[in-house]
């Protein structure tokens, strides 16, 4: 029974992702899902809990309901420009174990988070 819940959730994740900023009513989902209203809000509670969605209270046709929205963004190429990865010349030595790590790459760091200065080129 493991297996069908969760291809329930696979398919919820990719149904609430799919919606984008507009977002999924909570009772559209269990029905788009084929589960019960009690599955479906089970589902959604799961997701939120684990910080893949956040639901907002929202008064639909006079109801109170939820509309569940993803915490996931599109990747875009935009989204990656300037990303220091993509043009370094010791991207074959970098990896976990490896010579460089990106968890220790000043680079990668400072576009990451441009509030961090970013250290002189060793001499």
């Amino acid at each position: 029974m493991a297996p069908k819940n969760n291809k329930a959730e696979q398919k919820a994740l990719k149904l609430i992702f799919d919606t984008g900023e507009e977002g999924l009513l909570q009772s559209e989902l269990w029905k788009l899902l084929d589960v019960s209203s009690r599955e479906g809000s089970r589902i959604a509670k799961k997701f939120e809990e684990k910080g893949r969605v956040y639901r907002e209270r929202i008064l639909n046709n006079g109801r109170w309901t939820y509309k569940i929205f993803s915490k996931k963004e599109l990747v875009t190429l935009d989204s990656i420009a300037g990303c220091p990865c993509l043009v370094c010349p010791d991207v074959d030595k970098c990896f976990s174990g490896g010579t460089i790590t990106p968890s220790t790459c000043l680079k990668l760091t400072a576009w990451i988070d441009p509030r961090i200065e970013q250290l002189p080129p060793s001499e």
